[in-house]
């Protein structure tokens, strides 16, 4: 087995940088340095999965000098990993991740019903919750490829234009709802996307009233979809599953008439599964 490459000096990264960079003192509520690891942290990704000591402090907003100690003690706590110039993140990072997975039980729960409907009707299952203006996938059981967009666990998708999303949406109070709207961003991704904040206003009051949502055709052109809520034990909106396929298999005539009442069957058993907790 070979032996682990020796970590790299502060100088071998960045020789000639003054390290003495005087950051505005942090108040008892906000600790600014932790806030530019995690900066740190989300620049990489799919498009940026190994970088330089330079376009991480690019992409992070920070001196190289800050991002060359962020970098470094990342590299010593395991996050990161080094291959020359070019750093990446190790799979330690998913620890983070999960964390926030394992500390909502319910989705092991979950899935085994989520696995049941989708071994019921074919058609592929996601959860997600709610993050500022976008949903965040959960968990996700594929029943076949649907999608040009690659979807996982930690995926990301705007909650406008989603099933899922407007299901979420629905459970923020109408003075929330109001105000994300209209300061939201609100690209038209089809020629059916719905983009005037009054009009979805109305569109996610109707989910609210009826308990469910489908859209069609208003993130990917093809793709049709159907969610409904979860609730915590207080009966406020938590999370959101679905179900998803193409438009004309199922037509949206068959996904409400057949797939809807399972797909709210479902919700009704992992609700159940929730206030059942301790």
């Amino acid at each position: 087995m070979s032996k682990p490459s020796p970590l790299p000096t502060p100088a071998a990264i960045a020789s000639n940088e003054d390290d003495g960079v005087h950051d505005p003192k942090p108040g008892d509520s906000y600790v600014q340095s932790f806030a530019r690891g995690l900066a740190v942290l989300r620049s990489f990704g799919a498009r940026s999965p190994a970088q330089t000591l330079t376009e991480v402090a690019a992409a992070a907003g920070l001196t190289r000098a800050g991002a060359r100690r962020i970098l470094l003690t990342l590299l010593h706590l395991g996050y990161v990993e080094v291959d020359g110039r070019l750093f990446r993140l190790t799979p330690r990072v998913l620890e983070l991740g999960f964390a926030y997975l394992s500390s909502l039980p319910v989705w092991t729960q979950a899935q085994p019903v989520m696995e049941d409907l989708v071994q019921s009707l074919r058609q592929s299952c996601s959860a997600a919750v709610l993050d500022g203006d976008e949903i965040v996938y959960v968990l996700r059981v594929p029943a076949h490829k649907i999608m040009s967009i690659n979807l996982g666990v930690g995926s990301r998708l705007p909650a406008y234009s989603t099933s899922l999303g407007r299901v979420l949406l629905a459970g923020l109070p109408d003075a929330v709802l109001s105000q994300r709207l209209a300061a939201a961003a609100l690209p038209a991704h089809t020629p059916q996307t719905v983009v005037d904040p009054q009009r979805l206003l109305e569109i996610i009051r109707q989910v609210r009233i009826q308990g469910w949502c489908m859209v069609n055709e208003e993130l990917e052109p093809g793709l049709v979809s159907l969610a409904a809520p979860v609730f915590d034990r207080n009966g406020r909106v938590v999370a959101a599953i679905n179900l998803s396929g193409q438009v004309n298999n199922p037509t949206p005539a068959h996904l409400l008439e057949h797939c809807l009442p399972m797909l709210l069957a479902a919700a009704a058993k992992i609700n159940l599964l929730v206030r059942a907790q301790k």
